[in-house]
């Protein structure tokens, strides 16, 4: 499946954005979706995945209470909505597609490119 991430910019802390990814070349509900972040100097770290039904989802606690993931099956689409951003979520964000929820957060079968989020201060 290819994935393709957009909707990254510049924002003040405190504000929102919302990050779309759109999936081709497979069945979109076969696939768990989730996002991950890498900040500079930093490793990649999971922040948020859904199931493929879209019934349940599992979330970094960094993000926990400020991002929502959610996805259109009938679009191909996954979202990022980030609320209250803070300048520690600077980073490059990627959309990913696995197997299950379960597994996608420690293995993803791929990946799209990454959209970069910058917040300021």
């Amino acid at each position: 499946v290819q994935l393709q991430a957009s909707g990254g910019g510049l924002v003040q802390a405190g504000g929102s954005l919302r990050l779309s990814c759109a999936a081709s070349g497979r069945t979109f509900s076969n696939y768990a979706l989730g996002w991950f972040r890498r900040a500079p100097g930093r490793e990649r770290e999971f922040v948020a995945a859904i199931s493929r039904s879209g019934g349940d989802t599992i979330y970094a606690n960094s993000v926990k209470g400020r991002f929502t993931i959610s996805r259109d099956n009938a679009k191909n689409t996954v979202y990022l909505q980030m609320n209250s951003l803070k300048p520690e979520d600077t980073a490059v964000y990627y959309c990913a597609a696995g197997s299950a929820i379960t597994v996608l957060p420690t293995r993803s079968d791929y990946w799209g490119q990454g959209t970069q989020v910058t917040v300021s201060s």
